[in-house]
C-alpha cells in the first residue's frame, strides 16, 4: 500500500487573524482526504513559539477563546466565536509533542511531504513562512515568497496591477512616519486626491483588521492613527458606491478562474464583524452580472493573478460601479478557507467540492515544487 503524503497544516501566528486561521485550519482538517494524506497539525502562537505533536489546534483555540473573553473591544464575540468553533473539531494527534521558538520544529523538519499555510496576514502572506519552507526545502501550497510579498502588501499589489494595465481604485500611498512628522500635508494630499468618504487602513494587513470608513475629514487623524498602529505603510483609497464581488482563482502556470460570487450584508462596510459574524454575510453565487461583465472579472482575476506571479490559489476581489464599470480591488493568496468562507463556496459553486479543493491545491504545490 502506497505511504499516504504527510500534509503539514499550519495555522495561527502573531498577526490580528490569529482566530480566523484557526477556523480555516479546523476545517481543513476535517474535510481532508485521509485515504490520500496524512494531515500533521503544526500550531504557532501568538507569541511565535511553533507547536506540532499533541493536538495543538485545541490549544490554542482555547487560549484564543480565554483572551476573547477577557477583552471588551467591539469584536471580541466575533472572535471568540471563531475560536470556539476551532476548538470543536475532531481532535487530530500527531508525532510526540514538540515546541520550537525559533521556526519549524526539528521533530518533523525532515520528515513532512508538503505544507498546507492556513496563516492569514502578516507572517503567513507576507513571504516570510514560504522563506523558511524554501530554505528547509519543504514544498508548499500556495504562492511563492514574491507573490506573497506584493499580495499582502496592498500599496505594492496596486502599483503592480497598475503597471499592468489593471483598473484599480483611486488611493494614496503613506508611510507612518510622514504621517506623524507633517499630519496637514498628508490631510490636504489625501483630500486632494481620494477625497472624503474614503477607507484608510494598514498596507500589511487583512480581514479588515486596522481599516477605517472615514466620513470626513475631521475623521481622518483617528483613522490614520489606528492603522498606523498596525503598519508603516497606509493607505487611503477612494469610497466606491458599488456592488462587492469576489472570484476564485485556482492553478499554477494554466490558472482557472471560478464564477464570480457577489458579497451581500446588512452593514455599512464590509468590516470584521460583519465577515465572520454568524449570519452576517451572504453570497449571490453566480453574482447576477451580465455575460459580458461576468467574463470580465473573471479574465481580471486571471491577470491579476498572474501579475504577481501567484501560484495554487488567490481570491481577486472586484468593485462593479455603476452599471458595469470594473475595478480591481485587492487580491488574497491565502483567503479564508473554512468551508463556508467565499473561497471553497466559489469553487463548490463551479463544480469543486470542498475536499477535492484541497486535494486540487496540495497536488499543485507537489507539481510546482
Amino acid at each position: 500500500m502506497a505511504r499516504k503524503i504527510r500534509v503539514g497544516v499550519v495555522f495561527g501566528g502573531r498577526s490580528g487573524e490569529h482566530e480566523v486561521s484557526l477556523a480555516s485550519a479546523a476545517s481543513v482538517l476535517a474535510a481532508i482526504d485521509r485515504s490520500r494524506f496524512e494531515p500533521v497539525p503544526i500550531g504557532i502562537t501568538r507569541e511565535g513559539r511553533w507547536l506540532a505533536g499533541g493536538d495543538p489546534l485545541h490549544a490554542l483555540s482555547a487560549e484564543a477563546a480565554r483572551r476573547a473573553l477577557a477583552e471588551s473591544t467591539g469584536d471580541a464575540s466575533v472572535r471568540r466565536g471563531l475560536a470556539e468553533r476551532a476548538a470543536g473539531a475532531p481532535a487530530t494527534a500527531c508525532l510526540v509533542k514538540s515546541e520550537s521558538a525559533e521556526g519549524l520544529p526539528p521533530a518533523i523538519r525532515h520528515s513532512l511531504d508538503v505544507a498546507l499555510i492556513m496563516l492569514h496576514g502578516p507572517g503567513g502572506e507576507d513571504g516570510t513562512i514560504q522563506g523558511l519552507l524554501e530554505l528547509a526545502g519543504i514544498r508548499y501550497v500556495g504562492a511563492g515568497v514574491l507573490g506573497s510579498a506584493v499580495g499582502m502588501d496592498k500599496a505594492a499589489m496596486k502599483d503592480l496591477f497598475r503597471a499592468h494595465g489593471l483598473p484599480v481604485v483611486d488611493y494614496v500611498v503613506v508611510s507612518r512616519h510622514d504621517w506623524q512628522r507633517d499630519r496637514q500635508g498628508v490631510e490636504r494630499r489625501i483630500a486632494e486626491r481620494v477625497g472624503f468618504p474614503c477607507f484608510v487602513k494598514p498596507s500589511n494587513l487583512g480581514s479588515s483588521v486596522g481599516i477605517s470608513k472615514v466620513k470626513a475629514s475631521e475623521d481622518l487623524a483617528a483613522a490614520m492613527d489606528l492603522a498606523a498602529g498596525y503598519d508603516r505603510r497606509l493607505l487611503a483609497e477612494r469610497c466606491v458606491a458599488g456592488v462587492e464581488v469576489e472570484v476564485a482563482v485556482l492553478g499554477n502556470d494554466e490558472p482557472r478562474a471560478s464564477l464570480p460570487g457577489q458579497v451581500c450584508y446588512a452593514g455599512e462596510w464590509y468590516d470584521y464583524e460583519t465577515k465572520y459574524g454568524e449570519g452576517q454575510t451572504t453570497f449571490k453565487i453566480p453574482a447576477p452580472l451580465s455575460p459580458e461583465t461576468t467574463e470580465r472579472v473573471r479574465d481580471l482575476a486571471i491577470r491579476a493573478f498572474r501579475a504577481i506571479d501567484c501560484a495554487g490559489m488567490a481570491r481577486v476581489d472586484f468593485f462593479v460601479e455603476g452599471k458595469d464599470s470594473v475595478l480591481v480591488n485587492e487580491i488574497n493568496t491565502i483567503p479564508g478557507f473554512t468551508a463556508t468562507s467565499a473561497y471553497p463556496r466559489l469553487w463548490e459553486a463551479s463544480g469543486l467540492a470542498y475536499p477535492d479543493l484541497i486535494s486540487r491545491l496540495i497536488d499543485l504545490a507537489l507539481e510546482r515544487r
